[in-house]
């Protein structure tokens, strides 16, 4: 045999073996990211789609509230196994696309997130300057991290002022 081999838990293994093994498996491991991220940014895009759709209807046909009950109930039915469009998630959708309405900022840059960071921040923070402020910690979710990061960051009101910087306290 051509292969210098040594003998491994497994049985022998050839020269060379686990750092293909090694190689193979960091392959692997960035494709997964980048499938969740791409799912990820397919899926915020719907969901922004959702809300600006919603949105639009309201405006044009004076609907109410009482709508994203009906429609709420008639995805869940249409997706059973999606519980995504719940009446509260199609409220939060609606939300998410009043306060970002450009569909490439969403795409670019806010997609980048996860549903619920996105979510959370639309819950804590309503000034748009600030959001975005908060949404950088979330770089690393983009770097591939498997963490949460905006569940770490600590979320406080006027912390951050519209000028780019932190608040002094008053």
């Amino acid at each position: 045999m051509g292969d210098t081999q040594r003998e491994h838990g497994r049985g022998i293994v050839p020269a060379g073996y686990q750092a293909l093994l090694g190689a193979l498996k960091e392959r692997i491991r960035a494709a997964q990211v980048r499938a969740a991220l791409s799912v990820n940014r397919e899926l915020i895009t719907l969901y922004w789609q959702v809300g600006r759709d919603i949105l639009a209807q309201q405006r044009e046909h004076g609907w109410g509230a009482r709508v994203i009950d009906r429609l709420a109930a008639d995805l869940r039915h249409a997706f059973p196994t999606m519980t995504v469009f719940s009446r509260r998630n199609l409220h939060y959708m609606r939300a998410f696309a009043e306060a970002y309405p450009d569909e490439h900022f969403v795409q670019q840059v806010v997609a980048q997130i996860p549903w619920g960071h996105n979510v959370r921040l639309l819950d804590a923070v309503k000034d748009a300057e600030d959001r975005a402020w908060y949404r950088r910690p979330c770089s690393s979710v983009t770097a591939g991290r498997s963490s949460s990061p905006i569940r770490r960051v600590r979320i406080v009101p006027g912390l951050f002022s519209s000028r780019g910087s932190l608040a002094m306290p008053g």
